[in-house]
């Protein structure tokens, strides 16, 4: 762990320390997620040591998830799709000083992928259905952006749902032909009916009908770790309730933008998108 921290280095124009790109071995132990440095992906930065107070991080102007593991705090950072390959920063703060520390984003290719939705208002709405949408996106981008202080934060999840993962995550969607955003989560398929169930602990913060989403529900992990489930055939939850690790939260359906029935799974880290298979105890 010494070997690891003694790798960052200070800068000579400005104060900031570059990171060890690998993942040190002892994360994986530490209840910490898989880093992958991608856009999309999570970067795990020690930002101090634990025996002093908790730092304030930020990256894009969002505050850090940042837990104590070991005897350091460590930021653990969502990076956006849109991020771009290069040098990136975090500023963190604590009572006596101010420091940037410095992580490097590589490429990563996404697959692309041609759908083709029969009812032809998901793809392009009419002017009632844009009323609706423009009265939804505030409360989506809101629960996905929610922060709670939390001390304790689960960071490694189990599947929500039995049945096959994609790799869809970060795919360039193509609708009847035409272009629309990345892909920012992974698709589950899964019958009609088969359970939803929490990957762990977390508050329902949101819950609701959505024009593309379909029925959906959003969890709180806590500091900026959020799961939305989408497409679901019926929600068991309410907003405000408190679920455990395989609580309930409703059924796989076909609701909103699909082809059949699957859950599409969400995790919003910092109000980034990331890959949920990072966080997952078994991989896909």
């Amino acid at each position: 762990m010494d070997n690891w921290f003694a790798a960052l280095k200070k800068h000579s124009q400005i104060n900031y320390f570059l990171v060890l790109l690998a993942l040190p071995s002892w994360a994986f132990s530490q209840n910490l997620p898989t880093e992958s440095l991608v856009p999309g992906g999570i970067a795990i930065i020690s930002v101090g040591d634990s025996s002093e107070s908790k730092p304030q991080v930020k990256y894009n102007k969002q505050s850090i998830l940042t837990v104590k593991r070991d005897k350091n705090w460590v930021a653990v950072i969502g990076i956006p799709l849109s991020t771009k390959p290069g040098q990136q920063f975090i500023q963190v703060a604590t009572t006596e000083k101010e420091k940037k520390l410095a992580f490097e984003v590589k490429d990563k290719q996404y697959r692309t992928q041609h759908i083709t939705i029969k009812n032809k208002r998901k793809v392009n709405p009419n002017k009632m259905d844009m009323t609706r949408i423009n009265k939804e996106r505030p409360i989506i981008r809101s629960a996905l952006k929610h922060w709670s202080d939390s001390a304790d934060v689960s960071l490694r999840f189990l599947t929500p749902v039995k049945g096959i993962k994609s790799s869809s995550f970060g795919s360039r969607r193509v609708f009847n032909k035409q272009p629309r955003r990345p892909h920012s989560g992974m698709d589950i398929a899964a019958a009609l009916g088969v359970e939803i169930t929490a990957p762990a602990p977390g508050k329902v913060i949101e819950a609701g009908d959505y024009f593309f989403n379909g029925n959906s529900v959003f969890v709180d992990h806590g500091q900026g770790l959020i799961s939305m489930y989408c497409h679901m055939d019926k929600i068991t939850v309410k907003v405000g309730d408190n679920v455990t690790t395989g609580e309930k939260l409703g059924t796989v359906g076909k609701t909103g933008r699909v082809t059949g029935p699957h859950l599409h799974w969400t995790v919003s880290l910092n109000n980034a998108r990331v890959d949920p298979a990072l966080f997952l105890v078994e991989q896909p």
